[in-house]
């Protein structure tokens, strides 16, 4: 088993190169083409070399979890770690350690991202499979898994660096499949310069951190931990906050996620569920003890936390675009998961990132489908869904109602734990009183706009009048043809596989649920549920989202933060970038074209001398012995 690690994540980083390098051989052009190599046969291709390898992957997770990840899970750790060391780097200072292992938190993680990245694959089959460039996209998705694998499993915190700015890339590449559209080709961009910014604080917060060990083995470091001065600690901690913001989007750089609905709806399921977004939570829960030293850096989380899930949670209830209706409640649930660790519970946090796991990977894999089936992304052309998608409508309602925190779905048991821990926070844990006071009142006021948006988003999505779109007039001698049908069953099986984990996996951690906790959120849930009901009851046409009054366009612009920093960073930096374009032009470049032309100038002048006109030469002559002369009698 030592060796498992390493094969997990060996296997989908060796079905990317595979994928990229030989789905499509052999090459072989159609006879009535010159284009690019292209068919179901390459795509086939592709498709065995990523899901066969990516579910023994997910094999291999299941059998290094399965007790360490119930242990975590219900509070017994530490477990021993399973792996081993394959060599060290010598660096002239601290060396890195080519360590791989799987311990309680990793096990468990590990099953996360290959059972979602299966999911994934297997859906993509159905809803990319006349896609030209579907083989690459398998394999980027492949190679995606893998540094989420390498982020997990690493014992060594320069490896671990080293699958978190891979997956940095892969998001770029995937986000931005579609790049013939020019708004997904900004996305991406948007997506990788964002995540990149807290990269360079998460890296020097690795430097301080193994500086101060004297090791970038994440056993050491932790070891070192209570030697460690409170200084020493805030520095490298609130460094790693900013990596932590980027890749799991709280604020302030929580900007990249909604635009990365760009891409894909599959790779959007994998982005939320199981790779970028989670990596941020589980480092903060991999260094929990160097964080729990920090006591101010905890502050900071629990304030970006409480105003993150307020924030996103309006955001999300003002779209009329169904994905960034799930992207903002993304963001909004990850900031639960930063408060549950603020509020010193990293088992309650870890918890609700598997159950968010399942119902959002369950949430994007239906959003995806109905968008199969409307050809649109917005609510305003949807409705009445429920007949014709039944089974969609069926698994997405489990994946609200996890969403929502509505018992008995996964959601309501890890979300009690999570507003349990914040209570335990405010009556007496480590926040400031006025941080802990902040984080609880967001969350449950966070809790009703959740269950609010959910509804609104089930309701418009589902029930109404269907949107009746006008087709073209078709050619004389053919009739309209309309697709009822669901999907097809590459995309549902996941889908209803989905189903499962998303409404059973809150029983995985035990029924502990504390009845006063949890019948205030219930309520809250409800309570924000029962009014856009009502809203929506009083006029099935409008949408519910007019509750908001004045606040509703602030809240469709996620409160102007992309504006503000519009004015603030991206507008100043392209004026700076003009004008140093303009100086290099003017001012380099001039003087490098001005000495140019003085130099042909000058040679222009020589050449006259050596034009071969003897005329010429013998009046340089008599002109040159007139000034001798001239001289001769001026200075005698």
């Amino acid at each position: 088993m030592t060796i498992f690690p390493l094969l997990a994540i060996a296997l989908p980083f060796v079905a990317a190169f595979a994928g990229l390098l030989l789905s499509r051989w052999p090459h072989r052009r159609p006879a009535s083409t010159a284009g690019p190599v292209t068919g179901s046969g390459a795509n086939a291709r592709a498709a065995w070399i990523a899901v066969v390898p990516t579910a023994a992957a997910a094999v291999l997770a299941l059998w290094l979890a399965w007790e360490p990840g119930f242990a975590f899970l219900e509070g017994a750790r530490p477990g021993p770690a399973v792996g081993r060391t394959y060599g060290t780097i010598g660096t002239g200072a601290i060396p890195i350690s080519l360590t791989l292992q799987a311990d309680d938190l990793s096990a468990i993680l590990g099953v996360l991202v290959t059972l979602v990245a299966l999911a994934v694959q297997v859906y993509s089959v159905g809803y990319l499979h006349d896609d030209p460039r579907y083989p690459s996209y398998s394999a980027f998705i492949s190679l995606f898994t893998s540094a989420m694998l390498l982020v997990v499993y690493a014992g060594d915190l320069l490896v671990l660096y080293v699958g978190w700015e891979i997956m940095g890339l892969c998001s770029y590449l995937l986000i931005g499949h579609w790049w013939e559209d020019k708004g997904n080709s900004r996305a991406a961009i948007k997506a990788f310069l964002v995540t990149r910014l807290g990269d360079v604080g998460f890296l020097f917060g690795i430097f301080v951190l193994g500086a101060a060990a004297g090791s970038f083995r994440i056993a050491d470091v932790l070891a070192k931990v209570p030697e460690m001065s409170t200084g020493t600690l805030v520095a490298a901690t609130m460094l790693l906050l900013a990596g932590v913001a980027g890749k799991s989007a709280q604020v302030p750089l929580h900007t990249w996620l909604p635009d990365a609905m760009a891409g894909p709806t599959p790779i959007s399921a994998l982005i939320h569920a199981a790779t970028m977004v989670a990596a941020g939570i589980f480092i903060v829960a991999r260094l929990f003890p160097a964080f729990q030293g920090a006591r101010p850096t905890l502050d900071v989380l629990a304030v970006l936390a409480a105003l993150g899930m307020l924030g996103a949670a309006l955001a999300a209830l003002a779209q009329d675009d169904l994905k960034r209706v799930l992207a903002y409640s993304t963001i909004s649930q990850l900031s639960y998961m930063a408060g549950g660790l603020a509020a010193g519970s990293d088992s309650a946090a870890i918890f609700h990132l598997l159950t968010h796991g399942a119902f959002k990977a369950l949430l994007f894999l239906c959003a995806g489908a109905v968008i199969h089936h409307v050809g649109s992304n917005l609510m305003t052309q949807m409705g009445g869904l429920r007949r014709e998608l039944p089974v969609t409508f069926v698994t997405m309602t489990v994946g609200f109602a996890a969403l929502a925190g509505l018992p008995p779905a996964s959601g309501f048991f890890s979300k009690d734990e999570l507003l349990l821990a914040m209570d335990h926070a405010l009556s007496g844990g480590g926040l400031t009183d006025a941080a802990a006071l902040l984080l609880y009142g967001c969350a449950l006021a966070t809790v009703a706009v959740t269950g609010a948006y959910a509804t609104r988003a089930w309701l418009r999505t589902f029930f109404g009048a269907a949107r009746v779109v006008a087709l073209p007039e078709p050619e004389p001698g053919t009739a309209h043809v309309i697709d009822v049908r669901e999907a097809p069953r590459t995309m549902l099986v996941p889908i209803v596989l989905l189903t499962v984990p998303a409404l059973l996996l809150g029983l995985a951690g035990g029924l502990h649920v504390d009845l006063g906790v949890a019948a205030i959120g219930v309520v809250l849930a409800l309570l924000g549920a029962g009014v856009v009901y009502a809203f929506w009851r009083s006029d099935p046409l409008a949408d519910p989202a007019r509750l908001l009054g004045p606040l509703r366009v602030p809240c469709e612009q996620a409160f102007y933060v992309d504006g503000v920093y519009s004015a603030l960073f991206v507008r100043p930096v392209l004026a700076l970038a003009r004008l140093v374009v303009r100086t290099d032009d003017v001012v380099v470049d001039g003087a490098v074209r001005g000495s140019g032309r003085s130099a042909r100038g000058l040679s222009g002048l020589l050449r006259l001398a050596q034009n071969g006109n003897v005329q010429l030469y013998v009046s340089g002559v008599l002109a040159g012995v007139l000034l001798i002369v001239v001289g001769a009698v001026v200075f005698t």
